[in-house]
């Protein structure tokens, strides 16, 4: 009966994964476009993940405060409302060619994005039993990969149709415009359907076994401290690896064009997609933690295969790196937020600011590639999946002596 009951609250919470995977899938396109169309450096372009990442650090705890007190529907319809008018800020920038414009409309267009994340990933993980909430979450992000690997297939056709994607920039800037003026719409529609649907609120509260209420303080739980710790990191990486990967596989020396990198992205994201299916079949045998552990090694593994620079086995090592971070964001927010019982909220929150890892990390990795190579830049990846491990290995645990009383 319980599972009934949020079933269709589960599949309309999963589509907004897919909606924010697919502007993620093509951000890292922009850089590229954005570099030859705008005539901007590597270092510069990464000012797009920063305008991005930086939005869900400034916007997330709002965000939870938002929801705390008006409940996650309304956070959700909001996140959906800033989506669209920062898709339609896309329009009067590609009129000007306006780098500093883009930079505002992704800002606000990751603000919404922000709240929809703020909002979601808790709540997926309390519509149903607490044991299933880590599975319940990878399979929700299985969807975000779904719209992460379509979105660099599109705009490979729409930015690069000339092959290099260096003509002059007001044609190519024409489909960034159609692109996001499409997704504007779309998002406003479906913000319409969930206005006109109900959904359960439910107080994390009720979902704390034995009816009891964590009166430990939140920064107390080292699961959680670590977890926003692991969580910066991780992101720092996913973000990072993505937004040089085209210029990567174009100095790689094996003739690959922009068009192609493009592609070979959506590849990428493809093995990330698959990637979050088995690792989420996995976790049925295997601890999330473990997987976890073991994923984050494989990728220590495969960053300096990238860093070494050997042409088609590096290109294929950088694609590997996507399977194995595929499980790595939800696994992290599933095991920091564990039984943190009415202190959920506010934790996803601040899960969510970590994500300015994604601002940071990216800039420092293009003034290193601009600085030395692309591939030296990877060196960044390599340390912060170093972190992630510690953090499946011993990080993630929770402390048993946590003081509770009866509610």
């Amino acid at each position: 009966m319980r599972k009934n009951k949020y079933l269709l609250p589960l599949v309309m919470i999963t589509s907004l994964f897919f909606l924010w995977g697919f502007a993620y899938g093509l951000l890292d396109v922009l850089n590229k476009h954005f570099q030859e169309t705008l005539n901007i450096t590597k270092s510069r372009s990464t000012l797009l993940q920063a305008a991005y990442f930086g939005a869900y650090f400034i916007v997330a705890l709002p965000a939870g405060l938002f929801m705390n007190r008006y409940g996650y529907k309304r956070g959700i319809i909001m996140g959906l409302l800033l989506y669209a008018a920062g898709a339609f800020v896309f329009y009067p920038a590609a009129e000007a060619s306006s780098f500093n414009l883009f930079l505002l409309a992704l800002f606000i267009l990751a603000s919404g994005l922000a709240c929809l994340e703020t909002a979601a990933n808790p709540y997926v993980t309390v519509l149903g039993d607490p044991e299933t909430a880590t599975t319940r979450l990878n399979l929700s992000q299985c969807f975000n990969g779904v719209g992460s690997f379509l979105g660099p297939i599109i705009a490979s056709y729409l930015f690069f149709s000339d092959g290099e994607g260096a003509s002059t920039g007001s044609g190519n800037l024409d489909s960034v415009q159609l692109i996001y003026v499409l997704i504007g719409i779309l998002v406003l529609i479906v913000a319409g359907i969930f206005v006109r649907t109900p959904l359960p609120e439910i107080k994390e509260s009720e979902t704390v076994s034995a009816a009891v209420l964590n009166t430990r303080p939140l920064f107390n739980h080292s699961n959680f401290t670590f977890g926003l710790v692991a969580q910066f990191f991780y992101v720092a990486a996913q973000v990072g690896i993505a937004a040089l990967f085209i210029n990567y596989c174009t100095e790689s020396g094996v003739n690959i064009d922009n068009a192609s990198a493009a592609k070979y992205l959506s590849v990428a994201l493809i093995l990330f997609t698959i990637g979050r299916f088995v690792g989420t079949s996995l976790m049925r045998v295997i601890p999330a933690s473990t997987l976890l552990a073991i994923y984050a090694g494989i990728n220590v593994v495969l960053s300096a295969l990238v860093i070494s620079q050997q042409q088609w086995l590096s290109i294929y090592a950088l694609l590997g790196l996507f399977f194995f971070m595929s499980i790595m964001f939800p696994t992290i927010f599933a095991l920091s937020i564990k039984d943190l019982g009415q202190h959920t909220k506010r934790a996803s929150s601040f899960l969510i600011m970590s994500i300015v890892g994604g601002a940071i990390v990216p800039v420092v990795m293009g003034l290193l590639a601009d600085q030395y190579s692309t591939a030296f830049a990877y060196v960044i990846p390599l340390c912060c999946f170093l972190i992630v491990f510690i953090y499946g290995w011993k990080g993630y645990k929770v402390h048993t002596t946590i003081a509770y009383e009866q509610v």
